[in-house]
């Protein structure tokens, strides 16, 4: 027995129109088939919904059905809703509209709607000098232009785009499966609605073509890799009217010989004469700027850290700077002479065990450790 089109729809026998309307717009989208592909029990609930509402939204039919329920409409058919001509999918566009029913089913438009260009990507590689300081630069990149000829409609000048003979201008097509009517994108003008009869020779229909443009683009003082510049309407232009695409420019930063980055600060290792680290002195150390010098006290151990305030990568935000980090490699002479030997034999025999502090106290762990 079919169900009762009040318990379907969940409203009392008292609803008015537009309660009957409010609860159909509800069931109708919830068990929608293209919303619930390939459950059976949704379609049946869909079929109901729509089935009861077609009956209790027309006030003759309503007043039959409340008098002699279905069997008011049994002739040689069964049910209201299930004669000849009865469809679905017609009730839920009558409530929806076109334009909601295009929007939920993914339909297509009488013309084919501006579309903005794609944004694009380049990637570019950089020197070290480049990004501490900053540079201007060329970059040839291929990107989508309108077609000159055409102006971006895509036909031949003096033609013009016509309405899709295949699915009339609304860019679906409907296929019939049985008790469901399925629509689909017009294969023939792929969803515009339209069709073009003379293609550009140019463009070949697409309104736009595949150029090589040149652009200048400045890189600010302090990036670093993996920053993203972006370059506002340098992408590729837009279809039918539809705005440029940005570009943006992604930065990898090659390595450098002396210095390593950290954030803002730079590191370095500078090798330092072992008498220099003895006796103490002034040592000359690289940086981005330019040269600086660094005091070496009078015993300096090797993997000592001197800070450059200062003399670091400069602040993208505009003020300041980062700091240079120096680690001195005590280093020792190699290729000696006899007589620097022989020297150094001299210097060993007059150096007592204080002079090492490091030593002496490594060696006082290794004699409890091997006791």
């Amino acid at each position: 027995m079919p169900k009762d089109y009040y318990e379907v729809l969940g409203v009392d026998r008292s609803a008015t129109a537009e309660e009957l309307k409010k609860a159909y717009r509800r069931l109708a989208i919830k068990y929608h088939p293209d919303k619930n592909p390939g459950d059976k029990e949704a379609e049946e609930r869909f079929k109901e919904a729509s089935e009861a509402y077609q009956v209790l939204s027309d006030p003759a039919k309503r007043s039959q059905y409340d008098q002699f329920g279905h069997e008011a409409f049994v002739s040689g058919q069964h049910g209201a809703g299930r004669g000849a001509g009865f469809d679905p999918f017609d009730i839920f566009q009558q409530v929806f509209g076109g334009s909601f029913f295009e929007s939920f089913m993914g339909g297509g438009r009488s013309r084919e709607a501006a579309r903005d260009g794609a944004d694009l990507r380049y990637d570019l590689q950089i020197d070290f000098e480049e990004a501490v300081f900053g540079a201007d630069k060329e970059i040839s990149i291929p990107r989508a232009e309108t077609c000159t000829r055409c102006k971006g409609t895509g036909c031949e000048p003096g033609t013009s785009r016509r309405r899709c003979p295949q699915c009339g201008g609304t860019g679906q097509i409907t296929m019939a499966q049985g008790f469901f009517s399925i629509r689909q994108r017009c294969p023939v003008c792929a969803g515009t609605g339209e069709k073009i009869e003379s293609p550009c020779r140019d463009c070949r229909g697409e309104g736009r073509v595949q150029k090589r443009k040149r652009i200048q683009i400045h890189i600010p003082a302090g990036v670093d890799t993996g920053a993203r510049l972006r370059v506002a309407g340098e992408g590729e232009a837009g279809r039918r009217g539809g705005s440029r695409g940005d570009l943006y420019v992604v930065l990898h930063v090659r390595d450098h010989e002396i210095f390593q980055r950290e954030d803002n600060d730079l590191y370095c290792e500078v090798p330092v004469p072992f008498t220099t680290a003895a006796l103490g002195g002034t040592i000359k150390v690289p940086t981005v700027s330019g040269t600086a010098e660094v005091r070496v006290p009078p015993g300096t151990q090797s993997g000592t850290v001197f800070r450059l305030r200062g003399k670091g990568i400069p602040s993208l935000r505009g003020y300041g700077r980062g700091d240079q980090h120096v680690r001195v490699i005590v280093e020792v002479p190699v290729h000696l002479s006899a007589k620097q030997k022989e020297k150094l034999r001299e210097f060993q025999e007059m150096t007592a065990d204080s002079s090492y502090p490091r030593m002496r106290t490594f060696m006082a762990k290794a004699r409890k450790f091997f006791s």
